[in-house]
């Protein structure tokens, strides 16, 4: 009977340690930076191919100004994003690597631009405070343990707060989400 306990102690370890290799990490801590921005996210497991991103940064943004002064502006932004990476347990069993959560993924991008600073090199600029759902398809993928890339791409919805500024209605249009990214995790 001890034996027999010892075995089956010893199996459901094994069939456990699986289940959870075969899961995505459960904290992913990073900073990446891409075409217009950088930004420091955290990937929090909410079931075995589900997580929470979350993400602070700085989006940039080229223009051109009055008398053609181009200019660059850099503002805040903040992005909760569900991503459910549908391809990690086939990934995973192929041997391939899923380091950092190394997966395909569907995601809703909920991000919010809040007018609270700029930082630019044309004096007063200013952004319309913002919120954007985005539903995107995108890959993730590491080089060696700490470094990863990642693309994605989507169209959603963007609301802009403009009955703050005196305008009769707020603005609504369509917005694209193209992202290519390079970073670290830790």
């Amino acid at each position: 009977m001890r034996n027999f306990l010892f075995v089956l102690a010893m199996l459901s370890g094994v069939i456990c340690s699986n289940a959870q290799e075969t899961s995505v990490e459960k904290s992913v801590f990073g900073v990446q930076t891409g075409v217009l921005g950088i930004w420091v996210h955290n990937e929090s497991r909410l079931a075995s191919e589900l997580v929470l991103r979350s993400e602070i940064g700085l989006d940039a943004g080229i223009f051109e100004g009055s008398f053609t002064e181009t200019g660059f502006v850099l503002a805040p932004t903040l992005t909760l994003e569900p991503r459910y990476y549908y391809n990690f347990k086939k990934r995973f069993s192929e041997g391939r690597n899923t380091t950092n959560n190394s997966a395909n993924f569907l995601a809703l991008k909920i991000n919010y631009l809040p007018d609270w600073f700029t930082i630019s090199n044309v004096d007063h600029v200013e952004v319309l405070e913002n919120i954007s759902f985005i539903p995107k398809w995108g890959i993730k993928r590491s080089i060696g343990d700490h470094w990863t890339y990642e693309a994605g791409i989507g169209i959603g919805y963007r609301h802009y707060f403009t009955k703050k500024l005196g305008y009769e209605s707020d603005e609504k249009e369509v917005a694209a989400d193209l992202h290519l990214r390079i970073g670290y995790t830790f």
